[in-house]
This record gives structure tokens, sequence and C-alpha cells, in this order.
């Protein structure tokens, strides 16, 4: 067991996409240099005031590659704080460190969130020899028991981060493919209409080929151009359906069920405009599916809306929607639920966009941009 959990810690890769650095990063590391330079003045109890000062001021930079590079990050700042161990170790002097170097406790938490696991355990060792010297040299009971919480605190959090953003990851991941292997059972649906229409235009071909060869001609052009769109749909069906779902033969819904949304609400209000005619099947169902999921939470998470609006407007290369409510504001701006990365999910597969967020004016508005016709690939 122990083998097997030491194998897991080592095959441990590095937390993806750690955040750049950012301007709160230099704010802090400068305000932490100011405060070790405030302290090199004005506090006369440190001793090798000198030692303290030049440390700090070669640690605290460490801090911002703390994310990108945890473990040389822990290795410099831990590193400074042994340095600062070693007159206590070879003399009979105090403390010498000063308090600005308490931020270093955010080098095992950056350890834990961001570094591989070999890294993790190296990490963890460089870590424990200072801390166990400091501690070993504490005074009292009290000190030992809470520089060791203190410590443990700052890698179980990191642990227990990194641990939520890896859960988080995998739950997007599955909104995902859901919303992948809802799309390819609608095109599914769609792949079976062109294939009946070309059966269709076939037999009738044969039936007048004998006697109307121009009618048959026209049947094949029709054959062709229905061939040449479920050829496009049936490779889009292979490249976004997931798991091996079985295909659902339910009817989809379109732009001419937009009305129904309004017996969600009183306060839903649908307006259509320009030329929304002849949109492909899953262009239609996407429509559906994003003013639905956008009415949906504008009921269950706008606080008193008072409208709801539905606008969809068919242009000459793209259907645009808008859906817009006037409530309060009830939730965070910076999450993004699952149901708004479904519908970001279903435009980015059929070739569109869609974002959704507060109104400067006002409210909640999810706004989407579909492509009329899906792109064709090239002819080889």
């Amino acid at each position: 067991m122990l083998a097997a959990s030491i194998r897991s810690v080592l095959a441990e890769p590095r937390a993806p996409d750690p955040p750049p650095r950012a301007w709160w990063d230099w704010t802090l590391v400068g305000a932490l240099l100011v405060a070790a330079a405030g302290e090199a003045i004005f506090r006369s109890d440190v001793p090798a005031r000198p030692l303290a000062t030049v440390v700090a001021v070669l640690v605290i930079p460490a801090l911002l590659w703390r994310r990108t590079h945890p473990l040389l990050a822990t290795a410099v700042g831990f590193g400074g704080a042994m340095v600062l161990h070693l007159p206590m170790l070879l003399g009979d002097t105090d403390d010498v460190m000063l308090y600005a170097m308490v931020s270093l406790l955010l080098l095992p938490y950056a350890l834990y969130r961001w570094a591989s696991g070999p890294e993790a355990l190296l990490g963890t060792a460089i870590v424990a020899v200072p801390a166990v010297v400091g501690l070993a040299t504490s005074e009292t009971a009290g000190d030992v028991i809470g520089g060791t919480t203190v410590l443990v605190a700052s890698f179980a959090l990191g642990a227990a981060m990194r641990y939520r953003a890896v859960a988080r990851q995998r739950e997007v991941q599955q909104v995902r493919a859901l919303e992948r292997g809802e799309l390819a059972r609608e095109l599914h649906d769609t792949v079976a209409h062109h294939v009946s229409a070309i059966a269709i235009q076939a037999q009738a071909g044969r039936a007048v080929a004998a006697t109307d060869p121009a009618s048959a001609v026209e049947a094949l052009a029709v054959i062709e151009a229905e061939a040449s769109r479920t050829l496009y749909e049936m490779r889009t069906m292979v490249r976004v359906l997931r798991d091996g779902e079985a295909a659902d033969y339910a009817p989809q819904r379109g732009v001419g069920d937009l009305d129904e949304l309004t017996r969600m609400s009183h306060v839903v209000q649908v307006h259509r405009g320009g030329d929304l005619a002849g949109l492909p099947q899953p262009v239609e169902t996407a429509v559906y599916r994003i003013c639905q999921e956008s009415v949906t939470n504008a009921i269950r998470h706008a606080l008193h809306p008072t409208a709801i609006s539905v606008e969809v407007t068919g242009d000459v290369d793209v259907v645009r929607l808008r859906v817009h409510d006037d409530g309060q504001a009830a939730r965070p701006a910076t999450s993004v639920g699952y149901g708004v990365l479904g519908m970001a999910e279903r435009a980015r597969l059929l070739g569109g966009a869609c974002q959704a967020g507060p109104d400067p004016l006002g409210g909640w508005t999810v706004e989407a941009t579909l492509p009329r016709e899906m792109a064709r690939e090239v002819r080889r």
C-alpha cells in the first residue's frame, strides 16, 4: 500500500495553467521589502540585523516565482531561513529572523498547489530541515505546537486547493463531453433526414430517367448537395461524439418553438427578426437550447426581474441571439456556471461564440453568434 501511494505521488504531474504573475504579486513583494527595510531600521532588538536584512531582501522576491517554479522558490526561501538559523546553532544568539519572513509560509502552499509529485516530495524535505531546526530551538511547547500547526496548515491548504481545482476541471470536462454528446445526437437526426432525402430523390430520378432526363439531372444535383452536407455532418458527428452514447430520436426544438419559453414565466418576452428561414437543424436547435438555458438561469438566479427579453435576429451570414434580464445580479461576475460552459461549448462546436455576464446597464445578458451555415470542409 505504501509503495503504491509513493508511486502515485511520483506520477503526479504539475498542476496545469498556473496563473501568470500579476500586479498584486509585485505589490505584495514590494510591501514585504518595505516592511523588511523598516524592521532593519527601527528594530534594534534583532540580533545580526545586517544578515537578517540581506537574507530577507534576497529571499522575498522568490515569491514572484512561487507558482511557475515552486520548487526553486521553496529552495531559495527556506535555504535563506536555514542561513538565519546558523547563528543560533553556532552561538548563543536569539532568533535573527525579521517578521517579514513569515511570508515564506506562502511557499509550502504553492509547493503543494502547483508542483509535481517529485517536486513536492523534494520541497517538503527542503522545508523540513530549517523547520525542524527552528522548532528544536523553541523555548516552549506552545511555540512548537503553534509552529507545527501553521506549517502543516500551509501544506494542507495547498493540497486542498489543488484537489478542488482538479475536481472543478473534471466537472467542466464532463459538461463539455455531455454537450458534445447532445450535439452529436442532434447531428445524427439531421444526417438521417438528409439520407432520407437522398433516397427519395434517387427513387424519383430512377422513375423519370427514361422519360424525362432533365428531371433526372435535377434529382442528381439535389442528391449531390444532400450527400455533401451529409458527409460534412457525419464527420462533425464523429468528431464531437464521446463515450459511444446512443442516439436520441426525440424531435429537436428550433427557432419556431421559442414562444414556448413564455410559459416558463410571465416576464419572458420573445422577439424574432430578420431572415430565420432555412437554418440547418443543429443551428436551429442551438438557438433554442441557448435561449432556453439563459431564460432558466434568469428565472433561477436573478433577483426580482420584471422582464426577461429573448431576441433572435437572422442576418445574412449569422444568427444573433440576446437574452437579457433586468433583475439584481445574484450571480458573482467571476463565477462561470456549468450551464454557461455548456452554451459556450455548443456555440464553439458550430463555429460560433457565446458569452454571458453582468450587463453594464444592469441585469445579466447572454449573447451568442452562430454561423448561418455550418462551414464546409474544403474539397481536396
